[in-house]
């Protein structure tokens, strides 16, 4: 007895989902792995016409004022979310549709699955494939591995990756003896590292980072930064 072959279009039902399938299986895999294998090379870094100065850099072989600095400067709530601050986002989108300078809501957790796994830029599809990594990291890695990611893959100059190379870039020594104003600035850079330098920085940068290296302390005393301990 011959068996009827399915339905045409069951068959191209079947394509978007195999790849669909496909693609989970495969990002699963990526943040598993990266779980504990540093990332080699990020997408930033390959289409980065200035070259890759990198330093692989374990987190407890980086001043702890540096994971507070970050904190301070670019997640408050770091230790308290899960992957996403709604009230941030919902700021941001308010600010943004008045007009004026574009305020981003992203976590440090969504910044690192986006430089971890994606491309720069906006747009609906990048910022759904970044929720999704954002959502595995956060329950696979956790927050010590998500920050220590984070500092080592985070664009802290010119050509230049991670802390550790961004300190001796700019301080001449590891990111282990930073001081509170030396990771105040590199947390000050940090959103736009072209444009920004922490060598004798002026104006905006200058002030900011200054703001940041106060309230390291803050972060330290009200234990903002207890999941990395």
């Amino acid at each position: 007895m011959t068996i009827p072959s399915p339905p045409r279009r069951s068959r191209w039902i079947s394509v978007p989902f195999r790849i669909i399938l496909g693609f989970v299986a495969l990002s699963l895999l990526m943040v598993a792995i990266y779980r504990f294998v540093p990332p080699p090379v990020t997408l930033t870094m390959l289409f980065d016409a200035n070259g890759i100065t990198k330093d692989w850099t374990s987190l407890d072989e980086i001043d702890p004022d540096m994971a507070r600095a970050a904190i301070a400067g670019e997640d408050g709530k770091y230790c308290s979310h899960h992957g996403f601050d709604v009230d941030a986002i919902a700021k941001a989108a308010i600010h943004n549709a008045s007009g004026g300078r574009i305020r981003g809501g992203s976590t440090i957790s969504q910044q690192t699955a986006k430089n971890v796994f994606l491309w720069q830029g906006g747009g609906f599809v990048r910022k759904g494939l970044e929720a999704w990594f954002t959502m595995l990291i956060e329950a696979i890695w956790g927050k010590r591995r998500i920050m220590e990611v984070y500092l080592n893959v985070a664009e802290t100059g010119i050509g230049t990756y991670g802390v550790q190379a961004g300190a001796i870039r700019y301080f001449h020594h590891g990111a282990d003896r930073l001081s509170k104003a030396e990771a105040g600035r590199i947390a000050a850079v940090l959103p736009l590292p072209k444009k920004r330098a922490a060598v004798a920085p002026s104006g905006f940068t200058r002030r900011y980072g200054n703001t940041i290296a106060r309230r390291i302390e803050v972060v330290q005393r009200d234990g903002l930064d207890g999941c990395l301990r």
